[in-house]
């Protein structure tokens, strides 16, 4: 909030003079008489008026948060009266009130370099009828009204709508105040290992303690022992340990999954990877869902 002092030394007939060159514009006019204060008071701050004057007239003509003029996307810089002087303060518009309404419940979404395309993901917006689908709706379906500790590891062609899918499912629980996060896998390893000296910790034992997890994207990682056996294994032991609820989704079903985990720089390792599929197993009930690439 800015408050503009009333003692500030000026030169009053430069203030004056500015002040009433301002008051020849009609809608500053109308404006400063709102506020029903006298002009030895609002010509000290006249420069902040007509900033206001105008980001208050976009506001009367403005259709929604998309046509926002204002510096400030859905706010307008306004002035209060306060004790004999004024107050200038960002007071958000209607839109805003109902926008942050309308998504409050993204503060139960936890997003970890996922695109924001995905903020908005619900079921409203998916065809249904694709038969390549039904399976996966019906169980996530299932799952919204019945929730278990058992996810779903969604395998199935690049672009066909896995993450949408779950991300949907995440939204519509997030309105009842359940916690997730999501968390685009080749690019999150990337952020963790560049979080070594900061809040590497913390992101960890976020990821493995959400009451709602999905990894996304799992298979698309360049394959690596550190990814594998001391971030991914941690997680899903957890998880399985602690009876939380862990969706995956992969262009790679759990047999090439398996081949991939397994050969790192270091070999080919493969009682390791089956320690990690097994896991999975554990987790979630595999669905493959192949059909038109939507990103197209």
């Amino acid at each position: 909030m800015i408050n503009l002092k009333d003692n500030i030394k000026c030169d009053y007939g430069k203030l004056k003079e500015s002040y009433q060159k301002s008051l020849q514009n009609q809608e500053f006019k109308d404006f400063v008489s709102k506020l029903k204060i006298n002009d030895t008071l609002l010509m000290k701050y006249t420069s902040a008026l007509e900033d206001s004057c105008i980001e208050y007239n976009h506001c009367l003509n403005c259709q929604g948060l998309s046509e926002c003029q204002n510096k400030l996307l859905g706010y307008a810089y306004l002035p209060k009266v306060v004790d004999k002087t004024l107050q200038f303060h960002y007071k958000p518009c209607r839109y805003k009130k109902n926008n942050d309404k309308k998504y409050s419940y993204l503060k139960n979404v936890k997003y970890y370099d996922l695109p924001t395309s995905y903020l908005d993901a619900n079921f409203s917006k998916i065809d249904k009828r694709l038969v390549s689908r039904k399976q996966a709706i019906t169980w996530l379906n299932n799952f919204i009204n019945n929730q278990g500790s058992k996810g779903i590891y969604l395998t199935g062609n690049f672009g066909c709508g896995k993450t949408y899918l779950i991300v949907a499912t995440f939204n519509e629980l997030a309105k009842n105040g359940i916690k997730s996060a999501i968390v685009f896998w080749p690019e999150f390893l990337r952020n963790l290992k560049s979080s070594f000296a900061t809040d590497y910790e913390d992101k960890l034992d976020y990821i493995k303690n959400v009451p709602l997890l999905l990894i996304d994207d799992l298979g698309a990682e360049v394959s690596t022992s550190w990814s594998r056996d001391e971030i991914l294994c941690p997680i899903l032991q957890h998880r399985m340990d602690n009876n939380l609820a862990t969706f995956i989704t992969s262009n790679l079903n759990l047999s090439n999954l398996e081949q991939h985990l397994a050969q790192t720089k270091d070999g080919v390792e493969i009682v390791k990877a089956k320690r990690i599929i097994e896991r999975i197993k554990f987790l979630t009930e595999e669905i493959e869902m192949i059909g038109q690439n939507m990103r197209k």
